[in-house]
């Protein structure tokens, strides 16, 4: 039986299931508002770096999942909410550059003519004529997310290719890690289904963007962070890194197996992210010290990127040069860049190959 807490919040896993199942008229749930580099750091799969990023994923959705629940009891309605708000809803950090307003509460209609116009609200509609195709979470009571891959397509208006193919990676790795949105599927299955999902549906806008960043998604990505040190590499002309590499034979003291965030096996080159956690947490310091000692003893050469190396062209730039050198002394041949291309350019040339 379903949980629900003393805020009226439930506790259980969401459920998917399509529109139709609900056997109600769309009218009936659609509403208007709407430091410098060390090396060697754990691996963004270590259980020990998630709580720092899942527990503000939580709070937030904690939060906003009370505000939804308020505006439907408010309105004697079922709500089904998309954009940023189906990401909160569904544990995936939201976008860097969106031009939506993150503290609405954004809601989905199928046409103009099944909006409730609403005064005082914090309620922001959108139209997407796709809903009928669409799949939709279960939250709570009269609470609804619109699935993510139609929430990934609504968004591709909205943000910046890069910040779409960002996106692309955390949408896979939430559901991949959430049994009710994955179905069984794993990471690679999913990413595979959002390629279809892309071909299959009809015209919309944003679509363009859709096909151009697909390419340049990674399945198992653990965190934006992590896809956006990943791209500024690409446009250097790096090649594309194992994400989430196992490393083979070595494992912390507590029997968990050694990954690398991104890596080229063959040249034992690594790159880990840093968050501020790795530095204010005793637990992940100690952690990033054993692995640092087992890599270096395996002739691995690794570097730490933090927020800092992404700070600007400049600083991107040199990181990834530190990164060729390494990489071209280990025996890699490709065409460094130092001066990178555009996302946009790098897109086209992935498009390009696969044709």
């Amino acid at each position: 039986m379903n949980g629900v807490n003393s805020n009226g919040i439930n506790r259980a896993a969401p459920v998917m299931m399509p529109v139709s199942a609900y056997d109600l008229p769309p009218e009936d749930w659609e509403t208007e508002s709407m430091m410098p580099p060390a090396t060697a750091v754990s691996s963004g799969s270590d259980s020990a770096m998630m709580p720092s990023m899942s527990e503000s994923l939580d709070q937030r959705k904690r939060e906003t999942i009370a505000r939804c629940i308020e505006e439907a009891k408010r309105l004697n309605k079922k709500l089904l909410f998309g954009m940023t708000t189906s990401l909160v809803l569904q544990s995936v950090p939201l976008p860097v550059d969106c031009d939506l307003d993150e503290s609405l509460l954004h809601t989905v209609s199928s046409a103009k003519n099944k909006r409730i116009r609403v005064k005082n609200s914090p309620l922001c509609t959108h139209i997407w004529k796709h809903v009928a195709r669409a799949g939709v979470v279960e939250i709570s009571r009269n609470v609804y997310a619109l699935d993510l891959f139609h929430t990934w397509a609504q968004l591709s208006a909205h943000v910046s290719l890069r910040t779409l193919i960002v996106l692309g990676d955390a949408i896979i790795t939430a559901m991949s890690r959430q049994p009710a949105l994955s179905q069984g599927r794993d990471a690679v299955t999913i990413y595979h289904d959002l390629i279809r999902f892309v071909e299959e549906l009809p015209h919309f806008k944003g679509r363009t963007m859709c096909v151009r960043a697909l390419p340049l998604i990674m399945p198992g990505v653990d965190s934006p962070k992590e896809s956006e040190e990943r791209l500024s590499l690409l446009t250097h002309g790096i090649p594309q890194p194992v994400v989430n590499y196992v490393v083979p034979d070595m494992t912390f003291r507590s029997g968990a197996p050694v990954t690398l965030d991104l890596a080229w096996p063959e040249f034992k080159v690594a790159i880990e992210y840093d968050g501020d956690h790795h530095r204010t947490n005793k637990t992940q310091w100690r952690r990033d010290q054993e692995k640092r000692s087992k890599l270096v003893a395996r002739q691995w050469i690794t570097f730490v990127a933090t927020a800092a190396n992404l700070a600007d062209e400049a600083t991107c730039a040199e990181f990834s040069f530190n990164v060729a050198r390494a990489l071209a002394l280990r025996g890699a041949v490709f065409d460094f860049q130092v001066i990178a291309m555009s996302i946009e350019q790098l897109a086209e040339t992935r498009l390009r190959r696969q044709g």
